[in-house]
């Protein structure tokens, strides 16, 4: 007998072994339709994700997979990256497959083809799709021996996938996937039919290194989306075509904020706008800093390799690290702001009686990021964080991660943002440190989520190795999620630069350093902002918060003493003198997203007056002057 227990709790007993699908039918023919995979867990508390065809021959608990859930999605389109390379081959019998993996909201698959596919092959390959999954084919799991593998795969002109085989660690084994014509290798597992693939769409072609070296062959990489339903891919192509709206480099360009340009790969030219923006972010978290206990510092920009050796970045991150040398000394361009902090605390022999010491600085860096992973300021070369750090004793561990965590809410709220994702990344299995020190610092770290009212996710094992994190995801106004704030728990790096402070025993003890950034990177989180607002900063922000307009030359020079009162009060305003029809500056204006368009004519004039319209075309009508401004003050004091 094999007794399989379900979710809920109830079991069931069958006389022999059994598969997913025949579990699943039992419960009821539409659970059994709509079953794509199953869960298994075993005795021994390891559990895996299977096909409906796997055979259970032990007593084991299943959960049956459908569409509904994130691992069935994630099959869906992991089946739909091989329905594509299916047809690709079907239409493009000479193109050779390589990978086809899940990504984000969909998949994608790499090829080799003598010529560089169209948005007409696209077409065509997605038809062929489509057809493919009408068919319905069976999808079966066949295991291979690893040499005729490697032979089928070569007889058949897949180099590729022979590589891909040949490389496989020789105790693992060989998986491949049968679906009509085409087999594919796949540790799986799959949909049981090509016919539950039925909503999909293939997004665009781009080029792709073969193993991502660039001294390899470039692929082709066809990008697709899949998804349980066709609302759900509506809803995700309509925020696409949102996003494409709000897309920062193209707001960029519009509103004169920024550009880069080919001599400065992953760097920014900020335009005076732009700038104005960067600069109220960071006048802002300067208040932050001097308001809950940071002092801020700077340290230097590039520092002796030796340095970064012994902080063991030189061993793990030289490809990202920009290099110099002056009078036979090799230096590194500071990727990263924490090995200058600490050379800051070690200055001076501290008591404990001054923990926790909390450092903050608008440090800049530099990463030599592949240039095929730039992204406008989502994804840079030279950036600037709002980098801090924290010396605390371990049983001040838990009251700093729950103050910070306090803070970077309403630092995000006043930004806008107030839906915040939470995850504590805990222990991976290469690690240093006791598993007293960790279990602590993990504790730190959920307990202080739970004392201020959040509900996290754990991720086992994605810590890193020196100590447990938690990670903060900003959700934007199109429903897209951006991970920014951090904070990371390091017993390693102060032990490894000799950080000390001195106990109430008067014995030399090694500080506990928190890492935390709440914006991260200024160049992506001005970006996001940008997305968020679609241009349309709140007037805190905005590079301008008003524009004067005159309606006719004789009302040109109130216009000015208008902008110049505004200007003395400490708001950014600028006069438009030109001599063009209103209704054409209104419009530019607004095209510009300002947040306030003043009109004055002769009308104005005489009763010492402005016409206001706010952003969005509404008409706020005419009032005094200081009133508007009171208005205007209101705004940026509240960050409405």
């Amino acid at each position: 007998m094999v007794q399989i227990t379900l979710p809920d709790g109830s079991r069931r007993e069958f006389p022999g072994p059994v598969t997913v699908s025949e579990v699943a039918q039992s419960i009821g023919s539409g659970l059994a339709k709509a079953a794509l995979a199953g869960r298994v867990t075993f005795p021994d508390q390891s559990s895996r994700l299977v096909d409906t065809s796997f055979l259970i021959d032990a007593d084991a608990e299943l959960a049956i997979v459908t569409a509904k859930d994130p691992d069935g999605l994630d099959i869906l389109r992991h089946s739909t990256a091989h329905l594509l390379a299916h047809a690709v081959k079907e239409l493009f019998p000479e193109a050779q497959v390589t990978i086809g993996p899940v990504i984000g909201n969909g998949f994608y698959y790499d090829f080799s083809y003598s010529r560089p596919f169209t948005p007409e092959d696209l077409e065509q390959i997605e038809k062929k799709m489509l057809e493919l999954a009408r068919r319905n084919e069976t999808v079966v799991r066949e295991e291979w021996n690893r040499s005729e593998a490697v032979e089928f795969f070569r007889s058949i002109g897949e180099r590729y996938k022979a590589e891909i085989i040949e490389s496989i660690p020789a105790e693992e084994g060989i998986s491949l996937y049968r679906q009509g014509s085409f087999i594919d290798l796949c540790r799986g597992p799959h949909v049981p039919s090509t016919g539950h693939l039925k909503v999909f769409k293939l997004m665009s072609v781009a080029g792709a290194y073969w193993r991502g070296d660039s001294n390899n062959e470039m692929l082709q990489r066809i990008y697709g989306t899949a998804w349980a339903t066709k609302d759900e891919q509506a809803a995700y192509l309509k925020m696409l075509e949102e996003a494409e709206k709000r897309d920062h480099r193209k707001l960029g360009r519009e509103l004169g904020l920024f550009h880069m340009q080919e001599e400065a790969p992953g760097l920014i030219f900020w335009h005076p706008k732009g700038w104005t923006i960067w600069q109220q972010v960071e006048q802002y978290m300067r208040q932050v800093y001097r308001d809950n206990g940071y002092q801020e510092i700077k340290a230097p920009q590039i520092l002796d390799l030796s340095l970064w050796k012994k902080t063991g970045h030189w061993d793990n991150y030289a490809e990202n690290i920009f290099t110099t040398e002056s009078e036979n000394r090799m230096y590194g361009l500071k990727p990263m702001n924490c090995p200058g902090h600490v050379q800051i605390f070690n200055a001076g022999l501290h008591s404990y009686r001054e923990l926790p010491i909390r450092y903050g600085e608008f440090g800049q860096c530099h990463r030599n990021e592949p240039s095929g992973s730039l992204h406008g300021m989502m994804r840079v070369r030279g950036f600037t964080q709002d980098d801090g750090h924290i010396f605390c004793t371990e049983d001040q561990l838990q009251d700093e991660c729950a103050a910070f965590t306090a803070l970077l809410q309403k630092v995000y709220a006043d930004f806008g943002f107030n839906e915040i994702l939470y995850k504590v990344a805990t222990r991976p299995e290469k690690r240093i440190g006791s598993d007293e020190v960790w279990d602590k610092a993990e504790q730190a770290l959920m307990e202080s989520l739970k004392r201020t009212g959040c509900e996290f996710e754990v991720s086992p094992g994605e810590g890193a190795f020196y100590g447990p994190k938690i990670e903060y995801t900003l959700k934007d106004a199109i429903g897209r999620h951006w991970q920014c704030g951090t904070i990371q728990v390091d017993f390693s790096m102060p032990a490894r630069l000799g950080a000390e402070y001195v106990d109430a025993n008067d014995q030399r003890r090694t500080p506990v350093m928190l890492h935390r950034a709440i914006l991260g990177s200024f160049e992506r989180f001005i970006g996001m902002l940008i997305e968020n607002h679609a241009g349309a900063l709140p007037a805190w922000l905005a590079p301008v918060h008003a524009v004067v307009c005159c309606i006719s030359e004789p009302s040109a020079d109130y216009a000015e003493e208008i902008t110049r009162s505004l200007k003395k009060q400490g708001f950014r305003v600028q006069a438009d003198l030109r001599g063009e029809k209103i209704t054409r500056k209104i419009r530019e204006h607004s095209m510009q997203k300002v947040p306030y368009i003043l009109v004055v004519g002769e009308k104005e004039r005489e009763n010492g007056a402005v016409a206001v319209r706010a952003r969005g075309g509404v008409d706020l009508g005419v009032m005094a002057l200081d009133q508007f401004a009171e208005r205007l003050q209101q705004d940026i004091s509240t960050r409405a």
